[in-house]
């Protein structure tokens, strides 16, 4: 099934500020690329991380991404429809408005994203941060066909925008948290997600023609770190282990590294800065 094609995106103002100020700053961007069901806002912490350790934070949008968490509440629809071709294009050309080669990060689809990317030699260090699902990871844990097993049964979502309710939300996200802090959680960053976008990655070892595919060979690659949190229910270790296996045949350097105990809310809850930190001391080893 061919996929939806939208329109060229354009690179938003508030992008557009974050490209400049990267370029005036002379130092390393960072280019920091969010996964389904969040917005660019979830990274400012590490963002503000980033910036105080001397590097140039970008945190490009999805196409058409809402300015504000609220924003999207209000009009889920124009995040539906969104495909991971379409991402990448939008974050190529963010890249390619720097002067200087980014570090690629990524969370969940953002991961995978990332991965992207780098297999096609637009990033100096690349880190994937419980990373979707491409083309040859083949593992299928029960908890992943809990989380998006729902969503990926009825074709007609592969159209629309997804919502994760906020029990959905526990189980994939927060399984690991406190339940006040899985509902602030909820509250803060959720927005719907790409149906088109989900489907790319759950038919990834079905579809010869699937836009869930990475480039693991090429030796532009450069540095890799997959980071994996130990209780993630949507993206557990099983499948991060196996993005590993295939990129490890890589020349560049590849490394694993899994944080204990955490979920896939590990880049925005309150142990995120362990996470940046392992991310950081990876990154400087190549910057």
């Amino acid at each position: 099934m061919a996929d939806l094609d939208v329109k060229h995106s354009v690179i938003s103002e508030r992008e557009n500020r974050e490209i400049e100020a990267a370029n005036a700053s002379g130092n390393t961007p960072v280019v920091f690329i969010h996964g389904l069901w969040l917005l660019p806002s979830s990274w400012a912490n590490w963002a503000d991380f980033f910036k105080q350790a001397g590097y140039a934070p970008v945190t490009p949008d999805w196409p058409d991404d809402p300015a504000t968490v609220d924003e999207a509440r209000e009009h889920p629809d124009v995040l539906a429809k969104k495909t991971l071709k379409q991402v990448a294009d939008h974050t190529t050309d963010v890249i390619n408005a720097l002067d200087t080669k980014p570090v690629v990060m990524g969370h969940s689809t953002g991961g995978l994203l990332a991965q992207i990317l780098a297999g096609q030699g637009l990033s100096a260090v690349t880190v994937a941060i419980d990373p979707g699902v491409f083309r040859g990871v083949l593992p299928l844990p029960p908890s992943v066909l809990k989380s998006a097993g729902p969503f990926l049964i009825n074709p007609l979502n592969r159209g629309r925008a997804l919502t994760l309710t906020y029990d959905q939300f526990v189980y994939a996200w927060a399984n690991n948290l406190e339940e006040e802090e899985a509902k602030e959680l909820y509250d803060m960053f959720h927005v719907a997600g790409s149906g088109v976008s989900l489907a790319q990655m759950g038919n990834a070892n079905l579809n010869p023609w699937t836009e869930s595919k990475v480039d693991t060979e090429n030796p532009d690659r450069g540095p890799l770190l997959i980071i994996e949190g130990e209780k993630d229910h949507t993206v557990p270790p099983a499948i991060a282990n196996a993005s590993y296996k295939r990129q490890k045949r890589n020349p560049g350097v590849t490394e694993i590294v899994q944080i204990p105990d955490r979920g896939h809310s590990l880049t925005i809850d309150h142990g995120w800065r362990e996470v940046a930190e392992t991310a950081l001391d990876f990154v400087k080893r190549f910057t």
